[in-house]
């Protein structure tokens, strides 16, 4: 079974309609009456990062990647709390003092702190990230409307071809290289529309599994379809240059996860509001579909021709 069948079935009778727990169905755990937003994710060698040969590039990913389930819910996250799980070899004197800076880096271009945790010895390098932050209200997913446009923030794709290049299925020039490398361990969180969700989402979540798979999970609970243009989502000039030189096809590159950015949905009248507000922040936001009831089945476009998407579906761990 996928990890949210073993969900549904094993632990979400566990939460005794806990509503702050929010049926186990959206990235972070809301108190309404203490304010207090978490939200925690796991990161395995081997899983979830190749290996812990660049400590200072991994140990940046995971806390971004972790703070952004606050970010796209309109949070602002405040504290972090880090269980590390490794070796002599991970662990040793070097890569400490690597991981320890990197994090005062972190903390610093976020606004966070470390502010507990714990360490135990294993073979494999793992890492149990909690992020804590406040706010009265949160944008949440499932509560999208029928009639709704479709945005994504930034650009998709480039960093599932950063791990290509890292598992050596890629190979490409040293400038190209290290683009796509950077994309994948150092995401650009939108983090300066943040706080404004609120002022135009009806619902929201950040793009980690890949944009089709958060997608159907943002829009699980309500009854509704998607359709969606393929060549309306956003690419980096660098991707659209790598796919017209190898004749790879964007569909395959646009949906595997990593991508961090922010996925929302909003009613077709804030439309000139959402653009106006994006310039201004300068902050990339593409319009891609919408969402109807009206419909059969969830559809992307590319031009007139339906595409078959069952192996876009985006990363699931499965049991």
């Amino acid at each position: 079974m996928d990890e949210f069948i073993l969900i549904e079935k094993y632990f979400k009778k566990l939460t005794y309609n806990n509503p702050s727990a929010l049926d186990l169905n959206d990235d972070v755990f809301f108190d309404k009456k203490k304010n207090v937003v978490i939200s925690t994710d796991t990161y395995v060698e081997g899983v979830h990062f190749l290996n812990f040969r660049n400590p200072d590039l991994v140990i940046k990913k995971i806390v971004r990647s972790t703070i952004s389930d606050l970010y796209c819910k309109g949070v602002k996250p405040k504290f972090i709390f880090i269980a590390a799980s490794g070796n002599n070899s991970s662990f040793s004197n070097k890569n400490l003092n690597i991981i320890s800076k990197s994090l005062k880096e972190e903390q610093k271009k976020y606004g966070i702190k470390l502010s507990g945790g714990d360490t135990t010895k294993s073979n494999k390098t793992i890492f149990t990230i909690m992020s804590l932050g406040y706010a009265k209200k949160i944008v949440k997913r499932n509560q999208c409307k029928n009639g709704d446009d479709i945005y994504v923030t930034g650009n998709m794709g480039d960093s599932y071809l950063g791990l290509q290049i890292l598992k050596k299925k890629v190979f490409i020039n040293k400038k190209d290289h290290n683009y796509f490398a950077k994309k994948y361990y150092l995401p650009d969180l939108p983090i300066k529309i943040s706080a404004h969700l609120l002022n135009f989402a009806n619902s929201s979540i950040d793009i980690s599994d890949g944009l089709f798979g958060d997608l159907s999970k943002l829009i699980n609970k309500c009854e509704l379809f998607y359709r969606v243009d393929l060549n309306k989502i956003p690419i980096s000039v660098n991707l659209r240059n790598y796919l017209s030189k190898s004749k790879k096809k964007k569909i395959n590159f646009i949906s595997k996860g990593d991508d961090y950015q922010i996925l929302f949905t909003s009613s077709k009248s804030k439309r000139k509001y959402i653009q106006k507000f994006f310039k201004k922040m300068n902050q990339k936001v593409t319009l891609i579909g919408n969402l109807t009831k009206d419909a059969k089945n969830n559809e992307i476009i590319d031009f007139n021709k339906r595409l078959k998407h069952a192996n876009n579906e985006g990363y699931s761990h499965n049991f």
